[in-house]
């Protein structure tokens, strides 16, 4: 495969990724759908990382990645419950053949 065509590929599963984030956090059913809504709450959140609000960028990267974390772990938990842990996570005794 030619490096045009795996730098393609790289970014359109990156951009897929990031709109699953967008569904993830509920912003589809929320905004029902509204991209230009969508579009100006991304553009306020780059506002503010940028530091042009009273509240520290730093602080919002802080509190927005704990809370992404916690989100991120609450849904393995949560997949781990209904299907068990990962095999990789379970001894060679207790796999089943």
């Amino acid at each position: 495969m030619r490096d045009w065509a795996k730098a393609r590929r790289a970014r359109t599963h990156h951009l897929i990724e990031l709109g699953g984030l967008v569904q993830k956090a509920g912003l589809v059913n929320l905004t029902n759908d509204d991209r230009a809504t969508l579009l100006g709450a991304f553009l306020d959140l780059a506002n503010q990382l940028q530091g042009n609000t009273p509240t520290l960028s730093v602080d919002l990267r802080t509190r927005w990645r704990r809370a992404g974390l916690k989100a991120f772990d609450a849904d393995r938990v949560s997949d781990e419950a209904l299907s068990g842990p990962p095999k990789h996570f379970l001894s060679p005794r207790d796999q089943l053949p």
